[in-house]
């Protein structure tokens, strides 16, 4: 079976760790690089997070780890989202600090220096704001025939926000970056809030795979288990979710292996950054003779069972 390659750009928060975890377990794949951007918390700190985590999953291989955009391309730095992810960004869980160092090479440099490298092999995974592909698509337009394709966790059509009434965290904190990601050309699959709300990990979850994970899983899922018990009581706070909460990231990097875990729908849209009540709103135009903005492959729909099966599975 063909080996599935990929770049991981994270925030790296609590569902962000989740993702890289399973893109460490799941069969006939190749990190080729993670790359960390503000967002959940600030970009050190993601680094820091990513480092740690590749030392509790042990890969194998090396994954070279680079640092990226600390602030959005306009916008003045905000506040980071301790409440939902924890003051550490993953839900005050102490991991082990790591022997390996980050590279020196910028996060944006290295995805065009991978992409040329290996022209057409490469899946971009983008966890967070859209900061590093904005500026790597500055670096080199050209870009843009050179990935294989994205595959970004963000936005909503018609799902409520979930920072603002109609805006996506990830596309809001930095909206001039995803509109210029979106109206670039780029092939990208738009994988938000449409789907990801509806695939929800649960306790019970994680009692199961206590029970049935593989022995040398279960340093990985005592992490999930303590990082997503911070995360079920934002969402409870929030969402009213009781003992539950959404596979945001993790149902983005299934989707970039297994496309087939949802159901996309060609959409042109554009992303709004003028407006302080709709900034990071991703306006589709849903007109049957649509005009605005650039064609996308937008998740619409999902098989929540079965795309949860697929996250348990791999440490299984």
């Amino acid at each position: 079976m063909t080996t599935s390659r990929i770049i991981i750009d994270a925030d790296t928060g609590i569902d962000d760790a989740l993702a890289i975890l399973y893109a460490l377990r799941a069969p006939n794949v190749h990190i080729e690089g993670i790359t960390t951007v503000f967002g959940n918390t600030n970009v050190q700190q993601a680094a820091d997070n990513t480092l740690r985590l590749l030392a509790l999953a042990n890969p194998g291989y090396e994954i070279p780890v680079a640092i990226g955009a600390s602030k959005a391309l306009v916008r003045e730095p905000g506040t980071f989202a301790a409440h939902v992810h924890g003051e550490n960004g993953i839900g005050e869980v102490q991991l082990a600090p790591s022997a390996q160092q980050v590279i020196s090479e910028p996060a944006p440099e290295f995805i065009v220096r991978l992409a040329n490298e290996n022209p057409g092999e490469i899946i971009l995974v983008t966890l967070g704001r859209l900061t590093n592909l904005a500026l790597a698509l500055q670096i080199d337009p050209a870009l843009t025939g050179k990935l294989k394709n994205v595959v970004c966790m963000g936005g909503t059509i018609f799902e409520p926000g979930n920072i603002s009434p109609v805006a996506e965290a990830n596309i809001w904190g930095d909206p001039e970056a995803a509109d210029q990601v979106f109206t670039s050309g780029i092939p990208i699959t738009m994988v938000g809030l449409d789907v990801t709300l509806k695939t929800r990990i649960t306790e019970e979850h994680l009692s199961y795979l206590k029970r049935f994970g593989r022995e040398e899983n279960q340093p990985l899922i005592a992490f999930m288990e303590e990082s997503l018990l911070f995360y079920f009581n934002f969402y409870r706070s929030v969402n009213f979710y009781l003992g539950s909460a959404p596979l945001h990231d993790p149902l983005a990097l299934m989707v970039a292996l297994q496309p087939d875990l949802v159901t996309t729908r060609r959409m042109k849209v554009r992303v709004e950054h003028q407006s302080p009540l709709t900034q990071g709103m991703v306006v589709a135009d849903l007109r049957p003779q649509p005009a605005v903005g650039t064609e996308i492959e937008v998740a619409v729909d999902v098989d929540p069972e079965r795309a949860i099966g697929a996250f348990l599975s791999v440490f299984m």
